[in-house]
C-alpha cells in the first residue's frame, strides 16, 4: 500500500503525461489546420480543425498549469519503516472490517495474539477467565435492555481495562526475568499488586456476567403462557377432538370416510 509520498510522485507523473500527451494533440491538430486550412480554403472542415486545434491547445494549457500547481506544493516526508508499517496495518484492518464477518475476525485474532503473549505468565489463567466471560456477555448484550442498558457500557469498560491489566501484569513478569537482582524485588511488589488486582477484577467481572444472565432469565419468566405454546394446544386439542369425533362415527357407520 503506498504512502502519501508515493502517491504525490504518482499524482506528478501522471499530470506530467496528461500534459504532454494534449501537448502533442494540440500540435497536431494546429498543424494540420495551418496546412489544412490554406490548402482547401475556409470552409465548415476548416471549422472543425480550428474547433478541435483550439481546444487541445487550452486543454493543453491546464494540463501543464495543474502541473505546476502539484509540482509547486512540497513532497509530503518519507515515512519510517515503523510509520509505514503501522499505516499499512492500519489500511489492511480498515479493509477487513469491511467484510460482513470482518469485525468478529479481527476480534478474535486479537484475542489469539494476545493469549499467546500471555501464555506461561500468572496472567494467563485470569485473562482465559475473562475471555470465557466476556464471550457469554456478547451472548447476553442484546437482551440487556431497558433498566439494564447502562450494565452493557460499564461492562464493555470494564472488558477493555481488565484486558489491559493483564498485558501489563504479563509484561511485568518478562521484565522481571531480566532485571537486575537489586530491582527485582519492587518488581515482584508491583506485579503482585497488579495480579490481585487483576484477579478481583475477573471475579467482579464474572459476577456480573452472572447477574446479567439472572436479569435475562427473569426478565423473560411469566406465568403467562407462551402465545405460540398456546396455539400448539390448542391445536392438538383441536386434533384430538376431531380424532375422537371420526372415531365414534366410524364405530356407527364403517363405510364413513373423512372427506
Amino acid at each position: 500500500m503506498a504512502d502519501e509520498r508515493t502517491r504525490y510522485f504518482r499524482r506528478l507523473a501522471r499530470r506530467r503525461r496528461s500534459a504532454r500527451r494534449w501537448s502533442v494533440i494540440a500540435g497536431g491538430l494546429g498543424g494540420a489546420a495551418a496546412v489544412l486550412t490554406p490548402y482547401a480554403g475556409l470552409g465548415l472542415p476548416d471549422a472543425a480543425w480550428a474547433a478541435g486545434a483550439g481546444g487541445a491547445i487550452v486543454l493543453a494549457a491546464w494540463r501543464w498549469a495543474d502541473l505546476r500547481a502539484l509540482a509547486a506544493q512540497p513532497a509530503p516526508p518519507a515515512l519510517g519503516p515503523a510509520e509505514a508499517a503501522a499505516q499499512s496495518r492500519a489500511r489492511l484492518v480498515a479493509a477487513v472490517q469491511r467484510l460482513p464477518a470482518g469485525s468478529g475476525m479481527l476480534a478474535e485474532a486479537r484475542r489469539v495474539r494476545s493469549r499467546v503473549a500471555l501464555r506461561g505468565t500468572s496472567a494467563a489463567e485470569p485473562w482465559g477467565r475473562l475471555d470465557r466471560a466476556g464471550s457469554t456477555f456478547a451472548g447476553l448484550r442484546g437482551r440487556l435492555t431497558g433498566l439494564a442498558a447502562p450494565a452493557v457500557a460499564e461492562a464493555t469498560a470494564a472488558d477493555h481495562s481488565l484486558r489491559d491489566l493483564a498485558l501489563r501484569v504479563g509484561e511485568v513478569e518478562r521484565a522481571i526475568r531480566f532485571a537486575p537482582p537489586d530491582t527485582r524485588p519492587s518488581l515482584e511488589q508491583a506485579r503482585t499488586a497488579l495480579a490481585d488486582q487483576l484477579r478481583d477484577g475477573v471475579e467482579a467481572y464474572e459476577r456480573l456476567v452472572a447477574a446479567a444472565a439472572g436479569y435475562v432469565a427473569e426478565n423473560v419468566r411469566s406465568d403467562v403462557q407462551e402465545p405460540a405454546v398456546a396455539r400448539l394446544t390448542e391445536a392438538t386439542d383441536l386434533l384430538h377432538g376431531v380424532a375422537s369425533a371420526l372415531a365414534e362415527l366410524r364405530a356407527t357407520d364403517p363405510t364413513y370416510r373423512a372427506s
